[in-house]
């Protein structure tokens, strides 16, 4: 996938929504912010992390520290500021070299991580405002397939941030599938608490799970990020359902 061009696209679409949006619409799935915010959030966090990549930071950096963090008032001057922001983080990514240790809150990582981080930033953040909108949200399959296996590749600082409580039971787990066409084991995800560890890990496994979820890849994306209740969708669920609902309201990010 070329994370890139999707991180261009999307900051493009999300762009768009403002753009036809009122800026004080609440956000129902970020109860504290309305539109402006979020648009200011998921920009600025933009820059945040071009200046983390382009400093080569290896300790974290203020948000209100980011140059040009603020938007201009004027709405297509701040659509312009938000695309700036996108083109920032590659082009700090590519001034740094794509291989270059910087932080993150993960620990170190080499800078290009940011570029699929921001990526799916965008994506979470365009199905907020397009759910507020009430118009449709589409996401391709592949895109909402590694939207979820990046979510679960933070499961350290979703753990960390619950702590003490587990998303998940000793010995449970929680299968995923995809029924998109073409997914193969991408569209597959299996995250398991082996009996008697502390550790939550995921693969691209098959598995039969303490509860499983089946459904699209957008639709999964969609409650995986808290963005909608698995009622809500076309989603299958079987097994235990407050396995998921465990995981669910323990993985907040």
């Amino acid at each position: 996938m070329d994370y890139a061009a999707a991180l261009l696209d999307e900051t493009r679409a999300f762009g768009e929504l403002f753009r036809v949006g009122d800026p004080a619409l609440a956000i129902p799935t970020c109860p504290e912010w309305n539109l402006t915010q979020l648009f200011r959030h998921f920009g600025r966090g933009n820059r945040w992390a071009a200046q983390i990549i382009a400093d080569r930071r290896d300790s974290p950096l203020d948000p209100r520290d980011v140059v040009g963090g603020k938007p201009p008032a004027e709405p297509d001057a701040a659509v312009e500021w938000l695309h700036d922001g996108a083109q920032r983080v590659l082009d700090a990514v590519a001034g740094s070299g794509p291989d270059t240790p910087v932080w993150t809150f993960l620990g170190p990582r080499p800078a290009a991580w940011w570029v699929r981080r921001r990526l799916h930033e965008a994506t979470v953040h365009r199905a907020d405002a397009a759910l507020a909108l009430g118009v449709d949200f589409d996401l391709p399959a592949e895109l909402a397939a590694d939207g979820i296996s990046e979510l679960l590749d933070l499961i350290p600082a979703l753990v960390s941030r619950n702590a003490p409580a587990s998303p998940l039971a000793d010995g449970h787990s929680v299968h995923l599938h995809a029924d998109d066409d073409g997914l193969g084991s991408a569209g597959e995800w299996t995250i398991s608490r082996p009996a008697g560890t502390d550790t939550v890990s995921w693969s691209h496994e098959h598995g039969k799970g303490s509860v499983a979820l089946r459904g699209s890849a957008r639709d999964l994306f969609l409650v995986v990020t808290r963005r909608v209740a698995v009622a809500d969708t076309g989603i299958a669920v079987f097994g235990d359902p407050a396995v998921w609902q465990n995981w669910a309201d323990s993985t907040a990010f």
